[in-house]
């Protein structure tokens, strides 16, 4: 089995790929649109340069090999939500190519990111016919398009997922309103493959896969041949639905598009730098300071700041005290992620603790209190209430030492005590902690 995707992105810009109208979302149907991104007669594309650093961004971010040169195309479009019968796209040289993503140590091959203007959108009204709405039509998309590497649709999923948060991150990209990142599923079970267009959401894309190979292995069992067709996902039923027999490339007639040129844009790459995306923060925090890849992913997928914040502590504190510690920070980290003050205080507390100047029960009344605003003296009597639950359960359960010696995973069953006698009255970042500083000290 192999799958590939096909993922198209909608660029957050303010204006259209190649005119002024607006991208945001319209009241009413056709309103944002003009002569140029409807392909009137005598009027001519511009390209939006925010177009060409986006794609750029993503290209570096996916390891690609960013183009000295790139121009664009127009492709034959066949259908009623791109009006001017021809969608500008690129085709002989598109802006990256030769990437690759990692996911749990394998490496998807990106073969090339393309930008191209999106069509509008079509609406059926009865059986006979279909309404257009051209909104849409010219908001600038970037396709990425991979090889097929991936061999199930789970891994399909978990890619795709993981890929996603790194576009938000590396593109501020906004997780609501009409921009969405849209994928094309392409999937052989035999010799031949099929697309299914325009799925859209993780668990609709694990779905659309699924049903794909039961339908092809039933037609290869059969007998039968797997036509090279394009299909559609209907959510509803789950099913996949012939929509009509695959496009060959030669069936789309690229040429050059006369009217916007070739564009060099390697001074431009060199000189745009983008953020560490979340996955590749989260294998280099695995690398440089020996943590699990499990924890590391944890950290970054709690918060990129919190993240920030662990790296400041391991420079400050050490890696052993970043790590014991991270946890304790995280259950109020929301309130100090945009303050840098409140992280250098957190850090100033970790550092105390890591020269000598305070001991654990200190530093963690202390980060209680910094952190939650209550005064010492409230936190240390509501410690000092959750150090008797802990010791009452280990004393009259004094084999649970034992245990975790065999296994530190044990721990959770005073955990799990803990939060169901005090009602949830502790966070169970707190209890964690609590309960690792008094195991440790019996152990």
């Amino acid at each position: 089995m192999k799958i590939g995707l096909e993922i198209h992105v909608q660029l957050p810009t303010r204006s259209k790929m190649f005119c002024s109208c607006p991208t945001t979302d319209a009241e009413a149907p056709n309103t944002h649109v003009c002569p140029t991104c409807l392909g009137m007669p005598g009027s001519r594309p511009a390209l939006n340069r925010k177009v060409l650093e986006y794609g750029i961004m993503l290209a570096k971010m996916l390891n690609c090999k960013v183009a000295e040169t790139t121009w664009f195309s127009r492709k034959t479009y066949f259908y009623p939500d791109m009006s001017k019968s021809v969608q500008i796209t690129q085709y002989d040289n598109p802006v990256g190519s030769e990437g690759f993503y990692s996911v749990k140590g394998k490496k998807i091959r990106i073969t090339r990111i393309q930008l191209e203007e999106d069509p509008g959108k079509t609406k059926r009204v009865g059986d006979l016919s279909s309404l257009v709405d051209y909104n849409r039509s010219g908001i600038p998309l970037a396709e990425i398009v991979t090889e097929p590497d991936m061999s199930t649709p789970a891994e399909a999923r978990e890619f795709l997922g993981l890929l996603i948060a790194d576009i938000r991150h590396t593109l501020d990209l906004p997780g609501d309103g009409e921009r969405s990142i849209r994928c094309d599923c392409n999937i052989s079970v035999g010799k031949e493959r099929c697309e299914v267009k325009n799925v859209t959401g993780l668990k609709n894309v694990e779905r659309a896969l699924s049903f794909e190979v039961v339908r092809q292995t039933k037609v290869l069992k059969a007998g039968g041949k797997v036509e090279r067709e394009t299909r559609r996902f209907d959510e509803e039923r789950g099913v996949t639905i012939s929509v009509r027999k695959k496009e060959f490339e030669s069936d789309y007639g690229f040429i050059d598009e006369p009217d916007l040129g070739i564009f060099r844009i390697g001074k431009m790459a060199e000189s745009i730098k983008i953020r560490e995306s979340p996955q590749n923060m989260a294998l280099r925090l695995a690398a440089q300071y020996g943590l699990e890849e499990k924890t590391a992913k944890q950290i970054v997928s709690t918060s990129v700041g919190l993240a920030e914040l662990f790296e400041d502590v391991a420079k400050a504190a050490g890696v052993g005290t970043a790590a014991s510690w991270i946890g304790a920070a995280a259950s109020y980290w929301k309130t100090f992620e945009d303050s840098p003050e409140g992280r250098s205080g957190i850090v100033a507390i970790l550092r105390d603790l890591s020269e000598g100047r305070i001991n654990d029960v200190e530093a963690g009344m202390r980060l209680r209190s910094f952190m939650t605003g209550a005064t010492e003296e409230s936190v240390k009597a509501a410690s000092a209430d959750l150090d008797v639950l802990i010791a009452g359960y280990i004393d009259a359960n004094p084999a649970i030492l034992d245990e975790i010696r065999r296994n530190e995973k044990a721990s959770n069953r005073i955990i799990g005590h803990v939060m169901k006698e005090s009602g949830g009255a502790y966070s169970s970042a707190d209890v964690v902690s609590a309960v690792k500083r008094i195991v440790d000290g019996r152990l």
